[in-house]
């Protein structure tokens, strides 16, 4: 892979240009954009690599996976692709047009504009079964373990999580931390007790049938929509969402690095770019492994499972 991978090969000059195009249109109309996308290339490159399988339709592609329930996106990515195939037929992947569009739309949220490796290949197929994304209650051992068998490190790790600035959560990933933690009849002793109160407020017990509620990951920002440090701040006064992320204070690793990215916005950007970087490098298809798709929700003719 290389950067501006499709300028340097003089085969579509201009696709950089084309997706940042597209992801300003939909962005300017839908903040919560950037949420999607990220939560999107992150189910697919922690899942066989960033191949765009995630893209695939199927009965039982990955987007079926339980875990992956409320993926969006598809449709910005669908109409770049649409875009970039009139202009250049065959020539860029959807694995590189999902990196470049979740790269411009963190841009437009305050992340950094950092620049993007290119030169991936779609893979063949996708596999529900092979989903093994972990639920938000795990913990912070076996969360690094995962992330480290990705390649990745506490930084990253610390880092990467970071994106819940962004985005939303069902209140059935946190309804343990607010009325049973570990069984015990109590919320999470981690958590601000106020805190507790204004989620249960918005997570009332359920009865099976009755809606699970969608709720902010970050309420300071809320439908903003903004790439802040906000996060990290919550963590410092116990007011993460997330069980996984509320643990970062209480490994002497992780919490150095909140404190350091809670006092410093420079700092995470820096770091959120590199660890960006990282991730997109996971077990990427190059060569003959892929295929440049024509569709980015079916294999080529020919490349059905």
């Amino acid at each position: 892979m290389q950067w501006h991978y499709y300028k340097l090969h003089n085969t579509c000059r201009d696709a950089e240009v084309y997706v940042r195009h597209q992801v300003k249109l939909h962005w300017d109309h839908d903040k919560s954009l950037t949420p999607q996308l990220l939560r999107l290339l992150y189910s697919d490159c922690f899942v066989t690599g960033c191949d765009a399988s995630i893209l695939l339709d199927g009965p039982t592609s990955e987007k079926k996976a339980p875990q992956n329930r409320g993926l969006g996106g598809f449709t910005l990515i669908d109409k770049i692709k649409s875009v970039l195939e009139a202009r250049c037929p065959g020539v860029v992947s959807c694995a590189d047009i999902l990196h470049l569009a979740t790269r411009d739309a963190l841009k437009l949220a305050g992340a950094p504009a950092y620049p993007v490796l290119t030169g991936r290949k779609d893979s063949f197929k996708s596999d529900a079964a092979s989903v093994d994304l972990p639920l938000p209650s795990i913990s912070l051992k076996d969360a690094l373990s995962y992330f480290k068998s990705k390649g990745l490190d506490e930084l990253d790790m610390a880092t990467l999580l970071g994106a819940h600035t962004m985005g939303r959560t069902h209140c059935s990933y946190i309804t343990d931390r607010l009325y049973n933690y570990k069984g015990t009849g109590k919320p999470d002793p981690t958590m601000n007790v106020t805190f507790v109160d204004t989620m249960r407020k918005l997570c009332p017990p359920r009865k099976p049938g009755q809606p699970d509620p969608l709720v902010y990951l970050n309420p300071q920002s809320g439908s903003n929509y903004k790439f802040t440090e906000s996060y990290y701040q919550r963590i410092q006064t116990h007011e993460a969402v997330l069980g996984v992320d509320q643990q970062l204070l209480y490994s002497d690793d992780t919490q150095q690095i909140i404190e350091e990215f809670a006092a410093g916005f420079e700092d995470f950007r820096r770091s959120f770019a590199l660890s960006m970087t990282r991730m997109g490098n996971i077990d990427v298809l190059t060569g003959n492994q892929g295929e440049i798709r024509h569709n980015c929700r079916h294999p080529n003719k020919g490349n059905q499972n």
